[in-house]
């Protein structure tokens, strides 16, 4: 059930005409209470968004009673008349539900550059008003997607207490402290405080690792509700545990949904003299154009392993790197180790695992290949 598996949330998602195919693209997250504590992170791509801009001023005390998404239309770049559309959102939003505009959070995906269609998307509102249900977590869900082929949901029960989410992204997913568009929810009683400090900490080692395609979007949302509906206050590190395995699941299906991927990969960094030395070969690794072409094809090219490894600013000594493909070793010490034809490269998910031979660090980052129907899917996304 998504986001509704907490209990004190309803949602919903409609069709309001944003799309021009007619499919469902406006979402609406209610939390019902008794407490509105929420967090969020977002893009750090310096061009944010107008409903990005707003949901950061909105959550500065730490409370949301709504969050209003929709797909079809980023409202990035779009000047003032963007800034005024999601003031005037809220303010429909806050209107319909009894509560402030300061109490709801808004987040877009879509084409960057084009207005919204305001004539459409606050009829829209009313409709999903109308529509608010606790079995609304699918809907929302679908009405999400952009270029996603499938809705991304998650749900993890803990002691007494739920949290669960939802997730889009498909494309430009390569960014900084989220990813597209994420609300998680939870009915255990936790403050605003606690649910910022458990959310960066989850996004660091999940959505923040997840490098698709080098691309960072202007609007990357990950939002981050309790209701207290449970009555329950959990212990922190099981709380903190089970959003970061929300976090982990949904970011494991953005990538398995990237755009024309055939190949999901497993990058483990290991041998770091820091973490951050760790997560820099790993996103090296991930964003290297040729690697991912040749594991498109089947090719177990280690040799861009290293190329790219040796871009970066990591400590390591050059004539001590290993590196495993799927759990051969092709290279060590620098060279050439087993033969590479051992490789099997047929299966959906491939692991690298490059030892830096140099710490104890480590870090895993996930990346895809890179196919001729992303290049197309790309070429066109606009028309």
């Amino acid at each position: 059930m998504s986001v509704t598996a907490a209990r004190g949330f309803t949602a919903a998602g409609v069709a309001a005409g944003i799309k021009s195919n007619g499919n469902a693209d406006l979402a609406l997250v209610v939390n019902t209470g008794p407490c509105r504590a929420a967090a969020g992170v977002f893009t750090s791509n310096r061009v944010k968004a107008a409903p990005v801009r707003w949901s950061q001023r909105v959550l500065a005390d730490g409370r949301l009673t709504a969050v209003v998404l929709n797909s079809g239309g980023a409202n990035a770049c779009t000047g003032p008349a963007g800034e005024r559309d999601v003031h005037t959102t809220a303010e429909h939003t806050a209107r319909l539900l009894g509560t402030h505009p300061d109490e709801v959070a808004v987040a877009s995906t879509g084409l960057i550059g084009v207005p919204l269609p305001m004539d459409r998307l606050l009829p829209g509102l009313d409709s999903a008003v109308s529509a608010l249900g606790p079995d609304g977590g699918k809907a929302a869900a679908i009405a999400i997607k952009t270029t996603d082929t499938v809705h991304k949901t998650a749900v993890l029960r803990g002691s007494g207490w739920t949290v669960g989410g939802m997730a889009k992204g498909a494309g430009m997913l390569a960014p900084g402290l989220a990813t597209m568009l994420v609300v998680i929810t939870t009915d255990a009683v936790v403050e605003a405080d606690e649910l910022d400090r458990t959310l960066r900490a989850a996004t660091r080692t999940t959505f923040d690792r997840v490098d698709s395609d080098g691309c960072m979007s202007t609007n990357d949302t990950v939002l981050l509700l309790s209701s207290g509906a449970c009555g329950t206050v959990p212990d922190p590190g099981e709380f903190s545990a089970a959003v970061r395995t929300v976090c982990a699941d949904l970011a494991r299906q953005l990538i398995g949904d990237a755009e024309g991927a055939t190949k999901d990969i497993r990058i483990e960094v290991t041998g770091a003299a820091t973490e951050d030395d760790a997560v820099e070969v790993g996103r090296a690794v991930a964003r290297n154009n040729l690697l991912k072409c040749a594991l498109h094809g089947g090719d177990p090219n280690w040799g861009r392993v290293l190329s790219a490894i040796g871009t970066t600013k990591a400590a390591f000594d050059p004539d001590r790197l290993n590196i495993a493909m799927n759990g051969v070793w092709v290279c060590k010490d620098g060279s050439i180790g087993a033969d590479r034809a051992q490789v099997d490269l047929t299966g959906r998910e491939i692991h690298i695992t490059a030892d830096l031979a140099t710490g104890a660090e480590s870090a895993v980052i996930w990346a895809n290949d890179l196919t001729a129907d992303y290049v197309h899917e790309n070429s066109e996304y606009s028309s």
